[in-house]
């Protein structure tokens, strides 16, 4: 019966040994590693720096920023949908914009900001002399929202739309108002719902790296964007190893800060 139970574990488990533990192991490898090849944790005193910290903190506070904004648009289009008639397909069209290539979105975006563009035009219509849209921090955030709010929208959608409306009712009932309402009942229900979305949100703002070239106009500097340059210009790739490293552990760090705990009880 063991034997019979753990076959079907085998092609899982050399799937995560090839394609998830050799990578990890080859940039720790490479991490300890200098320009000669010779072993050094020069790289890791290197991090510490105030240069390596302060864009830490930096790739830190814009994730925030973007899975803050993401998650104060999702939420409420998510509470939307469950209430429309035709929810899974407009929750549909949601997403269908998740499957444009990324590149594709990101230039398309360099076209509506840029001085000659629609938003600029609409500016010009009211008087008002063309700003400089691109480059900014503004842009990158606005670029970043759009991009990771179906991501967040799905998982707090399938919370809300299996959470039993009749609890809604009894507190409204019990005399709560809409807010007590929100923030007793519904938001405690839907949570798990919420670090999902922060998940699949913040880990990937963390690395951002293509975004902050063409929209950012490098303005903003993440831990993703300094890894690009130290494997692809600096050709430093004990460097941008060890980057990856603290960036593979803050990813850590944040699905152990945001995972769902147990709702066990005894029987």
């Amino acid at each position: 019966m063991n034997k019979t139970a753990k076959g079907p574990l085998i092609p899982y488990i050399f799937w995560i040994l090839l394609f998830v533990i050799a990578p990890i192991a080859l940039i720790v490898y490479y991490s300890v590693l200098d320009l000669n090849g010779n072993f050094t944790l020069t790289n890791y005193a290197k991090f510490f720096t105030p240069v390596y910290l302060k864009m830490t903190l930096s790739s830190f506070w814009y994730a925030f920023l973007i899975t803050l904004f993401t998650l104060l648009f999702a939420y409420p289009t998510a509470y939307l949908l469950t209430k429309t008639k035709h929810k899974q397909l407009w929750l549909m069209l949601i997403i269908i914009p998740s499957w444009i290539n990324l590149l594709l979105k990101t230039y398309a975006f360099i076209g509506i900001f840029g001085l000659y563009g629609p938003i600029n035009a609409m500016i010009e219509v009211f008087g008002f002399n063309p700003k400089q849209i691109l480059f900014t921090d503004f842009s990158f955030v606005f670029v970043s929202v759009y991009i990771f709010i179906p991501f967040m929208i799905i998982p707090i959608f399938n919370s809300l739309d299996k959470m039993n409306p009749s609890l809604i009712y009894a507190a409204r009932d019990l005399g709560a108002s809409s807010w007590t309402t929100f923030r007793r009942v519904i938001f405690p229900l839907t949570i798990d719902g919420v670090k999902s979305g922060i998940q699949v949100t913040f880990i990937p703002a963390l690395s951002l790296f293509m975004i902050t070239r063409l929209i950012a106009g490098n303005q903003v500097i993440t831990l993703g964007t300094a890894i690009e340059q130290q494997f692809l210009v600096s050709q430093n790739w004990g460097m941008g190893s060890t980057i990856a490293v603290f960036l593979i552990l803050f990813m850590v760090l944040t699905m152990l800060f945001t995972r769902q705990k147990s709702k066990g009880g005894r029987v």
